[in-house]
């Protein structure tokens, strides 16, 4: 061959090849190929069930999608370190995906008094699968019973899909087998410790592999050709999804996690040596212990009623005691990235939420677990300035940078029902929070949907509540001249949000006899100069006296101003006008008009912006203010169980439209955004002790003699 010649071949060779940098790194003998794999997400936040163990040796949280598990948690109740486990069916000529394939879709509670589900999917034709789940009370341990029937009589072969993200990122993890157990592992970048899940079954795997999502996984490998060609795989660093075959059709497997692999290897052979039966036993009574000790309320709503109660327990951690999250799920996870462990979710603490989970022990007579989430208030989220975060990983760490003033001040009122009169939490905790609103109230920098800053309804509420519980603690303690500083600016408070936040030149009561309503927000001590409100999540720019909420009903709420106040009958005319929605099921609202966050039009997950869609937690308010008016709230009580979903998980929001945008939604159903959602679980429990002892039970007592009581005397 010519110079010439051979140079050009070199050449075309080279322009062939793709640069150096863009080639796959080279894969050893038994490593998988094309690391990293595609980009990482979540799943749906729209969660059919939530568990864990009672006890506090037990630290793994399950969620499950409509079709089986999707993000698990261990060792704290913030950190995911798995995104699903899925099946895969394979017959002759034919490769199924259980999450894809299934036509049928089924999620119950196999019993009342305990977190303990079961699910079925089916594709109708060939395959049907059986799940239960129990945690292991005493070890980090999930076992899951499976059971695979052929419903055409065929042969099929079934292969469980492992999807890990250890240490709250699907990228990064390495995925490899110990015998027949599969394990991934990942290093937790706040704590340099690493994260081990072990995913063993019995009887024991037939085959294992691991590979990278999209690329080299068991899934992408059985679609070729029904064969899983690539055995005993090692995949490092990457977006990891592992496979192993089932060698029976009944099989119960082991999910268990501890800092090492094969520690957490032993953990998943020593649950499943003791059994499903064993384990399920141990898990159930447990919940039966806690559900005995709930108080009697109507049949009607007992059994949602334990459900709500157990599954505010799920959401409090084992190692930060006290601390709830907000919910075990982030909102349209599907769409978000998980290559990086910063995504929050709602696995988060809000101190406004966990007030309100709070409210709700304190209903049911449980002060102890009440009293845990205030010592973790005062004790890791309060900063020195006496402030709260706007919400926080659990060792407190901030995560989202603003400050809410009903944050700050629902803690006080907490610690007022709690009666927290001690000089100790008084100098270094309630006093800090009472001196933080005076300096920076009563405008806050955001009201309690998180995105517009001013004079909210809702959040004056709060801090006049406050201050006059801190007034009451101070003057027990002697401290007189606070005292009287909180109360008189709780006084000029109250007086003030009747100026501040009513507008009489608002558009929605044109045309009446008497003008006036509560608006959402204003910018400034003018009710009636029309500023133009960004609505921070997309809704467009709007006269802020064109937005109406319901937030006023927390001067109800926390005894400000009585039920029967004209101002609120009239502003409560507005909201129904504006942004109430009759459903099948009951009444529903929405946070207000021109709210952007939901799903888009045709159903998909939000995305900076959206159509806001209606929040159960607001029919258990407007269910508070019946009560409140002395009138019958239980159909507000009967529409939030209706809201529920089929295992009894309440949504933060339910689709508003009497047509589907895709097969998910239903009118009244469950949407993507965030299932269950803390605050509507504790809502429920508290609308129905308030049902039960008819009177709103969480209102402070000083705040009522002070205000509202004072004004009906």
């Amino acid at each position: 061959m010519k110079a010439a010649s051979l140079a050009l071949v070199v050449w075309l060779l080279a322009s062939l090849m793709p640069p150096i940098g863009a080639m796959p790194p080279a894969a050893a003998p038994g490593d998988a190929p094309g690391r990293p794999g595609v980009k990482a997400t979540w799943t749906s936040g729209g969660k059919l069930g939530v568990g864990t163990a009672v006890s506090r040796r037990s630290r793994v949280w399950f969620t499950l999608g409509d079709t089986g598990l999707t993000e698990v948690y261990y060792p704290t109740v913030d950190m995911p370190n798995v995104r699903s486990l899925d099946f895969i069916v394979v017959g002759p000529g034919y490769v199924g995906c259980e999450s894809r394939d299934a036509v049928e879709r089924r999620t119950v509670r196999t019993r009342d008094d305990a977190l303990a589900f079961a699910q079925t999917t089916s594709d109708g034709r060939r395959w049907r699968i059986e799940k239960r789940y129990a945690c292991d009370p005493t070890r980090d341990a999930l076992l899951i019973e499976v059971k695979v029937i052929a419903l055409d009589g065929g042969t099929y072969d079934v292969f469980a899909l492992f999807d890990p993200a250890v240490a709250n990122s699907g990228l990064g993890d390495t995925g490899e087998h110990l015998e027949k157990t599969l394990v991934a592992f990942d290093r937790d970048a706040a704590t340099n410790r690493t994260i081990a899940v072990a995913l063993a079954a019995q009887p024991a795997f037939s085959a294992v592999s691991s590979g990278f999502a999209g690329v080299s996984d068991g899934w992408t490998d059985l679609m070729l050709d029904g064969r899983l060609d690539n055995r005993e795989q090692r995949a490092a660093n990457g977006n990891v999804v592992q496979i192993g075959q089932l060698a029976a059709p009944q099989t119960t497997l082991a999910l268990a996690f501890a800092e090492r692999s094969e520690t957490a290897a032993q953990v998943a052979a020593a649950a499943l040596a003791d059994g499903f039966a064993a384990v399920t036993d141990r898990y159930e009574a447990e919940w039966q212990r806690f559900t005995a000790r709930l108080p009697t309320v109507a049949p009607e709503f007992r059994a949602q009623f334990a459900v709500a109660a157990m599954t505010l327990l799920a959401h409090e951690d084992k190692t930060y005691p006290g601390a709830g999250v907000a919910s075990l799920s982030i909102p349209w996870g599907e769409a978000a990235d998980a290559d990086r462990p910063t995504s929050g979710g709602y696995h988060l603490v809000w101190s406004r939420d966990l007030y309100h989970v709070a409210t709700a022990w304190l209903a049911i007579g449980d002060k102890e677990a009440a009293a845990r989430a205030l010592d973790y208030l005062f004790l890791v989220q309060q900063s020195a300035d006496g402030s709260f975060p706007q919400n926080s990983w659990l060792d407190g760490r901030p995560y989202w940078p603003s400050v809410q003033l009903d944050e700050v001040a629902y803690p006080l009122i907490l610690a007022w029902q709690l009666g927290r009169f001690d000089p100790r939490t008084y100098a270094r905790h309630i006093r800090p929070a009472a001196e933080y609103l005076l300096r920076h109230g009563p405008a806050t920098p955001q009201e309690r949907w998180e995105e517009e800053e001013g004079y909210s309804p809702a959040t004056i509420a709060a801090e006049i509540a406050g201050l006059v519980c801190a007034a009451d603690v101070a003057r027990r303690l002697g401290r007189m001249e606070d005292a009287d500083r909180y109360e008189q600016t709780a006084d000029r408070w109250a007086e003030g949000v009747q100026q501040w936040c009513y507008t009489t030149t608002g558009p929605w009561d044109e045309g009446e006899a008497e003008r006036g309503y509560y608006f959402r927000i204003n910018n400034n001590r003018d009710p009636n100069d029309g500023f133009k409100l960004d609505i921070n999540n997309g809704g467009g720019l709007h006269d802020e006296r064109h937005i109406v909420d319901a937030g006023f009903l927390e001067l109800v709420r926390l005894g400000i101003v009585p039920a029967s106040d004209p101002k609120i009958m009239r502003s409560l005319r507005i909201v129904d006008r504006v942004i109430r929605v009759e459903t099948p099921l009951g009444p529903g609202w929405y946070r207000y008009n021109h709210d952007g966050y939901g799903e888009r039009p045709d159903g998909s997950g939000w995305q900076d912006k959206g159509i806001g869609r209606l929040w159960p937690l607001l029919t258990g308010e407007r269910g508070e203010y019946a009560v409140a008016l002395g009138e019958d709230a239980t159909p507000y009580a009967r529409t939030m169980l209706a809201f529920a979903g089929p295992a009894g998980m309440l949504p933060e929001q339910v689709w508003d439209r009497t047509y589907p945008a895709d097969a998910r939604y239903r009118i009244g159903q469950g949407t993507g955004s965030a299932t269950p959602l803390a605050w509507s679980m504790a809502q429920f429990v508290r609308l129905v002790m308030c049902l039960e002892q008819r009177r709103v039970v969480e209102c402070p007592q000083v705040v009522f003699n002070r205000y509202a009581g004072a004004r009906t005397r």
